[in-house]
C-alpha cells in the first residue's frame, strides 16, 4: 500500500477527512495519514483503542513514536495518560493493553534512523515550557537526533510568526485551538505535512493553539 508517499508533496487531513479502518486487533481501529507497505509498514496513523482492547506482542523493527491524544495507553512497563510522548527504538517490545477509558494516539512507525537508540517518555502536563522566538510563543522539546526535532509548540491567541522555509520539511498535528497560516484553517485534529523547502507564515487567532511539529524529518 501506498498513501500519501510522495514527501515532496504537501498534505493536509482534517478531522472531517477521517475514514477509521479496522486493525488486525479487535477493538482497535486506524485513521491512516500516510503509509509505505502493508501490515508492517513505515507509517503515520491516528489509533484508536476501545476501553478493555488488547494487541499483540510486537517488536518495533523500524522503531516507534507516538503521542496519547486521549484516554490512556498501557503496556507491561507503565501508563500512558493523555499528553505523554514516547520513543521506543528499533529493536524495543511491548504488548499494549487498554484500559477502561480507552485510547487514542498519534503514531509514527518504521521512521527512526538506527542510531537513534535512546528510549524515553515524557509527561507533557508536567514537563517545562519555554519562551519561543516571538511573544506569545511557547517551546517544549521533545526530541532531537541529526536534523529531526520534534517539540510541542503552544501558541497564545492573536500570536504570529514569521515566515520560515522548512529546511527537511515539517509535519504538525493539531492538538488544540486553531493554527492558521496563508494556504488553511486548521482545527483540532488536523494533520499536515509541508515537504523540503517549503514555506508558510503561521498565526492564531482567538482561540490560540497547541501543536505538536516535527521538522528535519523528511526525505530531501
Amino acid at each position: 500500500m501506498k498513501l500519501n508517499a510522495d514527501f515532496d508533496q504537501s498534505v493536509v487531513i482534517r478531522p472531517e477527512d477521517y475514514k477509521w479502518v479496522p486493525s488486525p486487533m479487535p477493538g482497535v481501529e486506524r485513521m491512516m495519514l500516510d503509509r509505505i507497505g502493508d501490515e508492517v509498514a513505515r507509517a503515520t496513523t491516528i489509533v484508536r483503542f476501545s476501553p478493555n482492547s488488547e494487541f499483540s506482542p510486537h517488536t518495533h523493527d523500524g522503531g516507534e513514536e507516538f503521542f496519547v491524544l486521549e484516554g490512556v495507553f498501557s503496556d507491561e512497563h507503565q501508563d500512558y495518560p493523555a499528553g505523554n510522548y514516547i520513543r521506543n527504538p528499533i529493536g524495543t517490545a511491548h504488548t499494549p493493553r487498554i484500559g477502561d477509558e480507552g485510547a487514542t494516539i498519534f503514531v509514527k512507525l518504521c521512521q527512526f534512523e538506527a542510531e537513534d537508540q535512546k528510549q524515553f517518555s515524557v509527561n507533557t502536563n508536567e514537563a517545562q515550557w519555554f519562551q519561543g522566538l516571538v511573544p506569545g510563543l511557547s517551546v517544549m522539546g521533545l526530541h532531537e537526533y541529526g536534523t529531526e526535532h520534534a517539540a510541542l509548540v503552544k501558541w497564545a491567541p492573536n500570536t504570529m510568526f514569521q515566515p520560515h522555509q522548512h529546511w527537511g520539511g515539517e509535519e504538525i498535528f493539531v492538538l488544540e485551538g486553531t493554527f492558521h497560516d496563508e494556504h488553511g484553517v486548521y482545527p483540532k485534529g488536523t494533520w499536515l505535512r509541508s515537504p523540503h523547502l517549503s514555506k508558510h507564515h503561521p498565526f492564531t487567532k482567538e482561540d490560540g493553539a497547541l501543536i505538536f511539529v516535527k521538522t528535519g524529518h523528511l526525505s530531501l
